[in-house]
C-alpha cells in the first residue's frame, strides 16, 4: 500500500519534520509516501547508495552490519522519531521483523526544504543605518571586507571580469521570493528594499534597506534553496551580478573551510575551536556533540552577537548544506568558521549504534 497524501499530524511525529513551518510541511507531505513492507523483507542493504530518507511508523525493524545484529528499532518509540540510518553508502542492512509501515522521502528534497525553511527569515546582511551610503568605489569596499580577503587575487580578477552590469528602474523587482536562485548581486548605485511575504502579511514584511557596496542573493545559491525574500528597487540603480556557477567556484568555495571529523575533534578537545550546531532544536536534543552550541540557521543573523569573534567555530548540521550557508554568513562578518565535512550523519550513526564500530 502507498498512501497518496500523508496527514500533517503524522509527519509532525518525526524529527526534524516537527520543526517545519506549516506551508513547508504541506509541500513535503505531497512528496512523501507511506509504504508497507512485509516481515522478512529488506528495506535497504548495507552499501546501498539510494538517496532516500526513511522514518519507521509502525512495526519492528532489525539493523545489521556485516551480518552481525546491531539494533532493533520499534515504531512509536523515541528512537524511531529520527530518520533511519542517514548517509550513503548505507552502513547497515535493515530487515523488517514484523510487517512495518514507513515513510519514504527523497533525501535531497528533504535537506533542501529544511534549509529553505530555516533560511526563510533573512537573506541579506543587516542594514546599518549609520553606515555611509555614498560608496562609489564599490570594488575597493568589497576588497576591504574580511570575507573577500580570503579570495585569491586571481579569483577576484575573474569575478570583476565576469560580473554583468544591469540597470533597474525604481519599483522593479530584482529577485522574487519563491524563485530559483540564479545570481549573486552587488549594488553599485541606487537603493533596494528587502521584504518577506508571510501567511499573515502578503504585502511583505520589510527586513532591510540596501545601498552601494551591499550584496544579496548568496544564501539560496549556497543552500540550493529558493529565494526567501523579495528585493525591489527603491530608486533607479545599477547592480553587478555574478551567475551561480561563477559564484560557487570563484567566491563560495574559496571562502569555505572544510574539516574532517577527526581533525575537528582534535581542535575542539585542545580548546582551539568550538562546535556550532545550526540544526533545529529537536535535532539537537536528539543528538549533539559534547559542548556544542545550538543556534538554528534561521537565527544566525539575529544571534550572531552572542558568538565570540575571537573564537574559531566548526559549524555542523546533518549533511553540510545548512552548515555551509551558516559558515558563509559568519565568514562575511569576519568570523573564523569551518564546515564539518560530510555533516553529522556518520557520527550520529556511530553514537546511536556503537556496535557498528566493532562490525
Amino acid at each position: 500500500m502507498e498512501t497518496d497524501v500523508i496527514e500533517l499530524s503524522l509527519l509532525r511525529r518525526f524529527s526534524p519534520l516537527d520543526g517545519l513551518r506549516l506551508e513547508n510541511l504541506r509541500a513535503l507531505a505531497g512528496k512523501a509516501a507511506m509504504k508497507d513492507l512485509p516481515a522478512g523483507r529488506l528495506l535497504f542493504r548495507e552499501g546501498d547508495t539510494d538517496k532516500r530518507t526513511y522514518f519507521l511508523y509502525q512495526g519492528d525493524l532489525e539493523l545489521r552490519a556485516k551480518d552481525r545484529h546491531v539494533a532493533v528499532v520499534r515504531g512509536g518509540t523515541p528512537e524511531a522519531r529520527n530518520a533511519l540510518v542517514q548517509g550513503v553508502p548505507r552502513r547497515f542492512t535493515a530487515r523488517a521483523i514484523t510487517n512495518i509501515q514507513y515513510i519514504s522521502i527523497d533525501s535531497d528534497l528533504l535537506d533542501v526544504l529544511i534549509t529553505w525553511d530555516q533560511t526563510g527569515t533573512y537573506e541579506v546582511a543587516e542594514f546599518d543605518p549609520s553606515a555611509p551610503v555614498d560608496s562609489a568605489d564599490w570594488m575597493t569596499t568589497l576588497l576591504q571586507t574580511k570575507a573577500f580577503q580570503r579570495i585569491p587575487p586571481a579569483n577576484m580578477q575573474l569575478v570583476f571580469s565576469r560580473v554583468q552590469q544591469v540597470r533597474h528602474k525604481a519599483g522593479e523587482i530584482v529577485i522574487q521570493q519563491g524563485d530559483e536562485g540564479d545570481y549573486f548581486y552587488i549594488i553599485t548605485g541606487g537603493r533596494c528594499s528587502v521584504t518577506r511575504e508571510t501567511p499573515l502579511n502578503r504585502d511583505g514584511i520589510r527586513l532591510a534597506e540596501l545601498g552601494p557596496g551591499d550584496t544579496f542573493g548568496e544564501e539560496s545559491l549556497i543552500s540550493e534553496a529558493k529565494r526567501n525574500a523579495t528585493v525591489r528597487m527603491l530608486t533607479d540603480g545599477v547592480l553587478m551580478r555574478l551567475n551561480k556557477a561563477d559564484f560557487t567556484t570563484l567566491l563560495n568555495e574559496p571562502m569555505q573551510k572544510r574539516i574532517n571529523y577527526e581533525e575537528a575533534v582534535g581542535l575542539v578537545e585542545s580548546g582551539m575551536a568550538t562546535w556550532l550546531d545550526v540544526r533545529l532544536p529537536s535535532e539537537f536534543e536528539s543528538f549533539r556533540l559534547p559542548g556544542a552550541t545550538n543556534i538554528p540557521l534561521y537565527f544566525i543573523r539575529l544571534k550572531i552577537k552572542q558568538l565570540d569573534p575571537a573564537k574559531r567555530y566548526v559549524v555542523v548540521c546533518d549533511t553540510g548544506r545548512r552548515s555551509s550557508a551558516a559558515a558563509f554568513i559568519l565568514t562575511e562578518r569576519g568570523f573564523d568558521a569551518a564546515v564539518l565535512q560530510g555533516g553529522l550523519s556518520y557520527v550520529q550513526n556511530l553514537s546511536r549504534f556503537p556496535e557498528a564500530a566493532k562490525a
